[in-house]
């Protein structure tokens, strides 16, 4: 069908094109800054020699307090007022701090620091240069008079505000490469890589092919299969957190179910801890061949969980397709697994394809699964979770964003390579 070109379009064509792009460009905006904006957070903070504490500028805190205050009756009479001030941070200075404060009507300062002025009731101190962490109290000797006996405000209902001069770590010009260099020196980026890829690469693979499985299962019409497709979707509409208490749960070594049957069947002399043993070797063909325990039963978990997604996606393309071929294929004598390799496969080739490209990126991005089943430990620890445990359990900001950055790369990498070997007209 030949297209038409932006200059043989009518007046009233374009009219209805700017109206649609007008009402399509709030909605655009909002976004790419909600997607666009977080990527290029942490693009800028990969750069950055900060940690958490650094996020926010250093500024001085004020605390004020009053003793004495309570047991005035007369004019006359005492008290103390107390500025508590300190430094926030612990490695930047503040300059030029200035602590302003309004007093209420008939407090009267007896005795003033060299640094502070007060013009009617308007207090201002001028304290000049703050190291990191410096801390200091202001103390004034304060009299009541008859007018503060009337109201009797308490000085701290309006605070004290304070000013300074510092530098903001994350808006600073300075940029360095130390973070990414520390992630590649990191002594197992290696086996944290090797770990991501196969976590990735066996949960996407076994989450298809089981979700493909269950779909030529259920594509079967028998009584119950309602029943059957609905219990499918179980363990992906479940919550996470609760479907991660019951594998472990049921994996416990001291209390798990399945460690107690495997006992009673005489298959284990002892209980295994499936979820903290790195590496366990199995006897096959009188060969002891060892395998990642904890690492395979992450990964198993990853399958269950979320095979049914392939599942409904599968299964709704099979019901999509004709019959007609099957029955004749079957007409002429075709076994079910002539059927499934010469039919059914080149039918869902396209749907799988996707399906490995989504659960690619997902699989690859996931957190939550290892964090509530190990943590990372016992050889399941991801990018993903290094990029927790570098911004969050050693303060490392920057360097939990050079890792995000990696795995940004990596997945445009992998995407990249995925749309450059589609066919030219399944390409984007």
């Amino acid at each position: 069908m030949p297209v038409l070109s932006k200059s043989k379009l009518g007046p009233l064509a374009r009219r209805e094109q700017r109206l649609a792009l007008g009402l399509l460009l709030p909605t655009v905006l909002i976004v790419l800054s909600i997607v666009l904006f977080p990527l290029l957070a942490t693009f800028w903070i990969s750069f950055k020699p900060i940690s958490l504490a650094d996020l926010r500028p250093p500024e001085i805190f004020a605390r004020e307090r009053t003793r004495g205050l309570k047991n005035i009756h007369d004019a006359e009479e005492t008290f103390r007022l107390e500025y508590r001030l300190r430094n926030s941070s612990q490695t930047e200075w503040v300059r030029k701090v200035v602590l302003e404060d309004t007093l209420p009507k008939g407090i009267l300062i007896a005795e003033l620091d060299s640094r502070c002025q007060l013009d009617g009731r308007a207090l201002r101190c001028e304290l000049g240069d703050w190291e990191p962490a410096q801390n200091e109290k202001l103390r004034f000797e304060t009299t009541v008079s008859e007018d503060w006996l009337t109201d009797r405000e308490d000085p701290g209902k309006t605070p004290p505000s304070i000013t300074g001069q510092s530098s903001n770590k994350l808006l600073s010009g300075n940029f360095t490469l130390e973070n990414f260099l520390d992630v590649f020196a990191m002594r197992e980026f290696e086996a944290i890589l090797l770990v991501t890829f196969t976590y990735t690469i066996l949960g996407t693979a076994g989450a298809i092919v089981v979700g493909l499985f269950a779909a030529q299962l259920l594509s079967l019409s028998f009584p119950g299969r309602a029943v059957f497709r609905g219990l499918f979707l179980f363990p992906y509409v479940a919550p996470v957190i609760a479907m991660a208490f019951t594998w472990l749960v049921l994996l416990d070594p001291n209390s798990g179910a399945l460690n107690a049957l495997l006992l009673q069947m005489g298959a284990l002399e002892t209980p295994i801890n499936f979820f903290g043993i790195r590496w366990t070797e199995v006897e096959l063909f009188g060969l002891d061949l060892p395998i990642p325990l904890a690492l395979l039963m992450v990964i198993a978990f990853e399958v269950w969980r979320y095979f049914p997604l392939s599942f409904l996606f599968i299964l709704a393309k099979m019901q999509s397709v004709s019959q007609d071929m099957f029955e004749a294929a079957e007409m002429d004598g075709a076994t079910p697994f002539q059927k499934f390799r010469e039919l059914w496969l080149p039918q869902l080739a396209g749907i799988l394809s996707v399906l490995f490209l989504l659960r690619f990126i997902w699989t690859f991005n996931k957190f939550d699964d290892i964090f509530l089943l190990t943590g990372g430990a016992a050889g399941t620890r991801t990018l993903t979770v290094s990029v927790y445990e570098q911004a969050f359990a050693i303060n490392n900001l920057g360097a939990g964003c050079a890792v995000a950055v990696v795995i940004a790369f990596l997945l445009g990498l992998f995407a990249l390579a995925y749309f450059r070997s589609l066919p030219a007209e399944e390409g984007l």
